[in-house]
């Protein structure tokens, strides 16, 4: 129902789960705190100094800028001592991150961007955070990065947070995809988007078109027919959209269809690809495929995808159905 809070949502979703015991709302409520605090710190903006740039560089040779810093302990610092985590990986992070060994211990493990598309924050344009929620190996003390090593259908819940003209959480527990604004009169995340659905078509792709270059002939081909539209054979015209920053892209999509992708190129093949599956891929993908969306590397689906590290990368287009299995027919002609 539009208008419920937050916390008033998961519960009633949890009612229908029998044996449910309630450490995945408390869960997510958490993260939605640590979301607002990252939020807030968005909007202190310059006036706090939060757009400098610090210098140091992340496990993925990015430099960080004091909000990509501050984001990370923020998510760290509100989730640590929840007692409902077992560890944490976070894309800022080399190695995973150990609970404290003076807080309790539970049973889910999270994956995290902290701050996704940092690069477009002295422009302010929107950014965001992005999770991942899996289960710990039960009954194991010390977790490693292997027991992160699930796939993409193994995801307990996922969701990502807007930091743009409003602050909005989209999250899903695999039952469909809920929209959720903050309403900052009473400091609460409220249902304004319910059951969000990715229309099958669009006329609508996202892409950055200056590595037009380096992409592989399937992507080369389903872009150049994008652009000439009607001219070139295609049914429609297509608009081009490009924020470089997934969150952005994704909302989007959810809000009124469209593709995003960023495919593999010549550039970074070496690496895989360019967005990371645990913190990037699998819980965008586990969205939009709940939104009725289709998430794929071109390849094979997304959530198929076996990892083999916690900052793996891999190539990825998303978004409604039709266009993303178009594209990924021409991967396969």
């Amino acid at each position: 129902m539009i208008g419920q809070q937050l916390t008033q949502f998961l519960i009633n979703e949890q009612r229908k789960i029998p044996g449910a015991t309630g450490e995945l709302t408390l869960l997510l409520n958490d993260i939605a705190s640590a979301c607002k605090g990252i939020g807030h710190e968005v909007n202190r903006g310059a006036l706090a100094g939060n757009l400098d740039v610090i210098g140091s560089e992340n496990v993925q040779g990015e430099v960080q800028k004091k909000l990509d810093v501050l984001s990370n302990e923020i998510f760290i610092r509100s989730l640590e001592w929840t007692g409902h985590l077992a560890a944490m990986a976070s894309e800022e992070n080399d190695e995973i991150i150990q609970i404290p060994a003076e807080y309790p211990r539970g049973k889910y493990l999270v994956a995290f961007d902290p701050l996704d598309g940092s690069g477009n924050i002295e422009v302010n344009l929107s950014i965001g955070t992005i999770f991942s929620i899996l289960r710990a190996p039960e009954g194991k003390v010390d977790i490693t990065a292997e027991d992160f090593m699930q796939k993409g259908t193994q995801q307990v819940a996922a969701g990502f947070c807007i930091y743009g003209p409003t602050t909005i959480l989209i999250l899903t527990t695999g039952q469909g995809v809920n929209g959720f604004t903050l309403d900052r009169n009473i400091g609460e995340f409220v249902l304004t988007h319910p059951n969000v659905r990715v229309p099958e078509d669009t006329a609508e792709f996202a892409i950055n078109m200056s590595n037009h270059r380096f992409w592989e002939e399937p992507v080369r081909r389903y872009v150049d027919e994008c652009v000439q539209g009607k001219a070139g054979g295609r049914e429609k015209d297509f608009n081009m959209r490009w924020l470089a920053s997934m969150v952005a892209e994704v909302y989007r999509v959810l809000m009124r269809g469209g593709l995003f992708t960023y495919p593999i190129d010549d550039k970074i093949k070496s690496k895989g690809g360019r967005l990371r599956l645990l913190y990037e891929a699998n819980p965008m993908g586990f969205i939009i495929e709940q939104a009725g969306g289709v998430a794929s590397t071109g390849r094979e689906r997304i959530l198929d995808i076996q990892p083999t590290g916690i900052h793996q990368r891999v190539p990825v287009i998303l978004g409604s159905r039709n266009e993303v299995e178009r594209l990924a027919s021409y991967h396969k002609a």
